[in-house]
């Protein structure tokens, strides 16, 4: 069995996006939904779909991203608790 970084896509409501992919990486998202599917006993039907779940593990995993936002995030949190004189 492959071990794939992910799982069955669920079903949630999108916003719409728009935008085109090398070749070379359609066919291998393309190739990746195929294996997916045999993974998981689900088809995937359109590999486009692979592409949100995808983005959210990239962005889960990114720890440069998680710090950022930590950080951005307490920054914030300081603006909005400053007491003005």
């Amino acid at each position: 069995m492959t071990k794939l970084k992910l799982g069955p896509i669920p079903d949630d409501k999108p916003v719409k996006v728009t935008l085109e992919l090398p070749a070379a990486l359609h066919r291998d998202l393309t190739a990746y939904a195929e294996v997916l599917a045999r993974e998981t006993g689900q088809p995937v039907g359109d590999p486009s779909r692979l592409i949100a779940p995808m983005l959210q593990r990239f962005i889960a995993m990114d720890r440069g991203f998680a710090k950022a936002k930590r950080g951005r995030i307490a920054h914030s949190d300081d603006k909005a608790g400053a007491v003005s004189e």
